[in-house]
């Protein structure tokens, strides 16, 4: 059986950020399958593709990636969300995990950096689902 790739929403209002990120997910063997410019399009672009991971930019037009992480896990709290963002305050961060985020990256974070992360991420991710499905009653 072939394995599927990684689908993959990316949402962030500057078109340079979303092109070297898909690049990234690219290189890591994932499907980029949508790109949003703003949080709505994010979210009306999740609800239409249901991609396994969702990179989100927290500073966006009509709204913010916080607010699209909040409607995204009401809809399914088992999506992979990884915010992306140029804030470094300790209570955003919180924010982000706290209702749901995976993990947050910073847009000044280097490419092999990024690269690492985000496979890390998705490492850590399928594990967790994985270990789900192990433990589930047949």
């Amino acid at each position: 059986m072939k394995k599927r790739k990684a689908r993959v929403l990316i949402a962030d209002d500057e078109p340079h950020i979303r092109s070297w990120i898909g690049l990234i997910f690219t290189s890591l063997g994932a499907e980029v399958i949508a790109e949003a410019s703003d949080g709505e399009q994010a979210l009306s672009l999740y609800k239409q593709f249901s991609p396994d991971m969702v990179l989100l930019d927290i500073n966006m037009p009509k709204m913010d990636g916080i607010a699209v992480l909040k409607q995204i896990m009401v809809i399914n709290n088992r999506t992979l969300v990884v915010m992306l963002t140029s804030l470094n305050a300790l209570e955003i961060v919180k924010e982000c995990i706290d209702n749901g985020a995976w993990n947050y990256i910073l847009k000044d974070t280097t490419a092999d950096e990024l690269h690492k992360a985000i496979s890390a991420t998705w490492g850590e991710y399928m594990a967790a689902i994985k270990a789900v499905r192990d433990v589930a009653p047949s």
